[in-house]
């Protein structure tokens, strides 16, 4: 069963989508996260059930994150979605540090990729169905500047003004 919440959070309203699971602390897998306006973010459906309780673990985490003393999530994800390289681009993702950045040719050599995927890699980071989670805000471009990120740009550095912000605090 699909179920979903949506969250307060300094990046506006954050919907949270999940699926029931015996084995995820809190009894919901992440399904997806999405900011207000996000392009191509999750919508709630007819046949989805709100259920803010499904989700008590997981808001509990945003929180401690948004506050600054949570630098890695403990989420289960549903696993659904996304090709083969999408999902070694997520998984490469998750290993970006909380406060650092990598380039997306960085992430593209992380995966065994050549240098040509970079553009690739930048769309399956753009299909990243968890944002904030799964830390696609850390991937900046090759000369450091802010590009691309579903959320919006000044959602992407909100968040790693955040986190250098606790990094260093």
């Amino acid at each position: 069963m699909t179920v979903y919440t949506t969250l307060d959070s300094p990046l506006g309203e954050l919907l949270l989508v999940g699926e029931e699971s015996a084995t995820a602390t809190g009894g919901t897998a992440l399904a997806a996260l999405t900011v207000p306006g996000r392009k191509n973010g999750a919508v709630v459906k007819d046949d989805w059930t709100e259920d803010a309780d499904a989700f008590a673990e997981i808001a509990a985490q945003l929180r401690s994150y948004f506050d600054g003393r949570l630098t890695h999530f403990d989420i289960e994800y549903t696993g659904s979605g996304g090709s083969e390289f999408q999902q070694r681009v997520w998984q490469a993702l998750e290993t970006i540090p909380y406060g650092s950045t990598l380039s997306y040719g960085d992430v593209a050599a992380h995966i065994g990729a050549p240098k040509a995927a970079v553009r690739a890699v930048g769309t399956a980071i753009g299909a990243n169905p968890l944002l904030v989670v799964r830390p696609c805000h850390r991937v900046i471009g090759a000369n450091g500047t802010l590009t691309g990120y579903a959320g919006g740009l000044e959602r992407k550095q909100q968040l790693l003004d955040l986190e250098s912000l606790h990094q260093t605090a």
